[in-house]
């Protein structure tokens, strides 16, 4: 036996050091290879920056497209790359001009010439040299249309005037090649842009909205807060009341089912015939009602002593968490963790993304041209055989990528930066369940309460776990996220084959989600056991895990009835929290509320404070429930692990620390350790 738990251990941390050694490739690489100005900076056709400090371009931030109407295809503005010459300048173009124009008043209008030669190739300042030449060599743009910036780029300044689409109060222009073009190819070929402006237009009322509101957003989520503490707190008094009023609540709305469907039988009689046929359709309806009464009653018969241990615990973890404030607030250091491990996850990724080398390719207007879309270099393309073939064709930067390495392999690095960050996602959540474990476990053993008690449980749980348990529990973390991974890979199976998938690759891929998602929250509910035991006794995941499953295994009724209990009445808070907030909020942002309506804001969308209130104090109401589902959840393990009668799964004599019956009978404190209760309904599991 113990060799093979030498094994296992064995290729546990052999798992755990190869998956390490992997981050640290795939991190390196990124690092190494990445470069953070491809993200930031656009870059024009020659693969310069614009923006970038230190550069030619540096006073040239934004990117102009020399023919905007070459970007007609919607595929193209994907990567808002289109088959057209791409210069950074200084501002975007504010009027209509073509350069047959321009070129033509030269001599008049000097300032007009230099305006537009703005927007032309840095080295082109040649007036006398031919229009049909300058448009050839794409010297200079074409024309001119009023833009302006959106991702540092240059789009049309589309407005919407009495329903019409127009730029500069115009709804056609010239295109320099002597033909009058509509606005709406302006429209097709920036295809979206507009509504993206219109968003962003939303999005910036949005942004003030915040900025006004913000206040009162933080004073709702800290109601919120205090809200939570006092229902978590009033749950020892309350717990029974709640519950029992529910189940009796459904239970009476069955019954009147049951009632009203007696009542229509007996009605029907007096009846026609055409009464009665109408009233047959509520037969099958209201038998099942009667079969739901009966289920019901049956299980509140034969699971009663389970629900009394139930509350038990709860009102017991109610007290728990009163002696223990401090645990209530271990959730905002789990979300700055998680912060910093979303933060290093997107960091990562932004740089294998613009790991790869410029690449260039041939771009040519001409429909035969066969050299187009190759890769080409621009330092010698025009002395290059495609120049000589393809006249007026052109070599310009494409995308970041190459056929190096690193590129070819980059598929498989953000895949392994997936598993990264679920990993450490899961760990960040493995250690504040050990946490609060350990700090409610030491609430159990300690013989006299509060004096035993330590002085700071919740920093004394998260040293010990940092120090003995970040093996265990990164191992644990490890198993969940790889089926967490591969569910994430048969999703975008599933969406890559959705159109042309036949019945048979449907079924499977199904069975295959189905089968992976059950794995996965298995794997989460016996994760969350063995670390409350790796807390309590301080063994390895492995070991752990097997005296957890074995523990709920022989007590697999109490731990369903306990674990569906905890749930419904923790989601009743919840849903009763954030419903009541978001109740005040509503009649607060619309002015309902008289002897405040000074103090509200002036907002665009009042809906924006009133949905961030309502979803934040969910959020806050959660993080707060789920500190106190697993102060339950600890507390009925010690207990099957406490009482022999338990381990054993006997439903008789229990030695039941600290419940919450003794302190309501009692109001002492006594010795947790040596309470022992004769046979009880109230008790007895």
């Amino acid at each position: 036996m113990i060799n093979v738990i030498f094994v296992c251990v064995c290729v546990c941390v052999c798992v755990c050091v190869c998956v390490c050694v992997c981050v640290c490739v795939c991190t390196h690489a990124a690092w190494l290879h990445g470069d953070m100005r491809k993200v930031i900076y656009p870059t024009d056709s020659y693969g310069q920056f614009c923006g970038q400090k230190g550069t030619p371009n540096a006073d040239k931030a934004k990117l102009f497209y020399f023919n905007i109407l070459h970007c007609a295809n919607p595929a193209v503005l994907v990567n808002l790359q289109c088959p057209t010459v791409q210069l950074c300048v200084s501002k975007c173009p504010d009027r209509f001009a073509t350069y047959l124009d321009t070129q033509y008043h030269y001599s008049r209008n000097r300032s007009s010439w230099d305006y537009y030669t703005h927007f032309c190739k840095p080295d082109f300042h040649n007036p006398k040299k031919s229009v049909a030449q300058v448009l050839r060599e794409e010297d200079c743009p074409s024309m001119l249309v009023p833009s302006r910036p959106f991702l540092q780029r240059c789009f049309p300044d589309f407005i919407t005037r009495n329903g019409t689409l127009t730029v500069a109060n115009r709804t056609d222009f010239k295109d320099g090649l002597g033909r009058n073009r509509s606005v709406l190819d302006l429209k097709n070929a920036a295809n979206g842009i507009s509504s993206l402006l219109e968003a962003k237009e939303v999005g910036m009322k949005i942004v003030e909205d915040y900025v006004s509101s913000w206040p009162w957003i933080v004073i709702s989520l800290v109601v919120t807060m205090v809200i939570s503490c006092l229902f978590i707190l009033l749950l020892r008094f309350t717990a029974g009341i709640l519950l029992w009023c529910v189940i009796f609540g459904v239970i009476a709305a069955v019954g009147y089912g049951w009632w009203e469907h007696t009542h229509t039988h007996t009605h029907t009689h007096t009846h026609t015939h055409t009464h009665t046929h109408t009233h047959t359709h509520t037969h099958d309806p209201v038998v099942s009602l009667v079969l739901v009464e009966l289920v019901l009653v049956s299980i509140l018969v034969f699971l009663r002593k389970r629900l009394h241990i139930a509350m038990a615990l709860l009102q017991e973890g109610s007290r728990a968490i009163g002696y223990i404030m401090s645990s209530l607030f271990y959730p905002i250091i789990t979300f700055l963790m998680l912060a910093i491990c979303i933060a290093y996850w997107a960091v990562t990724a932004v740089f294998l993304a613009s790991s790869g080398e410029a690449v260039y390719k041939v771009m040519s207007a001409q429909p035969n041209c066969k050299y187009a879309n190759i890769t080409c270099e621009p330092q010698t393309f025009s002395k290059s055989r495609v120049a000589a073939e393809c006249p007026g064709s052109r070599c310009v930067f494409v995308f970041y990528g190459g056929e190096g390495l690193l590129h070819r392999h980059i598929v498989l690095l953000h895949l392994w930066n997936l598993l990264v960050f679920l990993w450490l996602a899961n760990f960040i959540a493995a250690l504040g369940q050990c946490t609060l474990a350990g700090t409610f476990a030491s609430y159990y053993w300690a013989l006299k309460k509060p004096d035993d008690i330590p002085a700071c449980p919740l920093a004394a749980s998260f040293s010990r776990a940092i120090r003995y348990h970040t093996g265990s529990l990164a191992l644990g973390a490890l198993f969940l996220s790889v089926v967490q991974f591969f569910r994430i890979i048969l999703e975008y199976l599933d969406h890559k084959l959705k159109g042309p998938q036949n019945a048979v690759t449907r079924f499977l891929l199904c069975c295959l989600k189905c089968c992976f998602w059950c794995l996965e929250h298995f794997i989460r509910f016996m994760n969350r056991n063995a670390y409350i035991m790796i807390a309590v006794y301080g063994k390895s995941f492995c070991s752990s895990a097997r005296d957890a499953f074995f523990l709920l295994m022989r007590n697999v009724v109490r731990v369903t009835v306990l674990d569906k209990v905890t749930d419904f009445l923790l989601f009743l808070g919840k849903l009763l929290i954030s419903g009541s907030v978001g109740v005040l909020a509503f009649f607060f942002f619309t002015r309902r509320i008289p002897f405040i309506q000074e103090e509200v804001p002036t907002l665009n969308y009042y809906w924006v404070p009133l949905l961030t209130v309502i979803f934040g104090s969910y959020l806050v109401a959660h993080g707060f429930f789920n500190v106190y589902a697993m102060c339950v959840d600890t507390l009925f393990l010690c207990l099957c692990e406490y009482s022999p009668h338990c381990r054993e799964g006997v439903g008789s004599g229990l030695k039941l620390p600290c419940a919450a019956w003794f302190y309501t009978h009692t109001h002492t404190q006594t010795n947790m350790c040596c309470l022992t209760f004769s046979p009880n309904p109230f008790f007895a599991l």
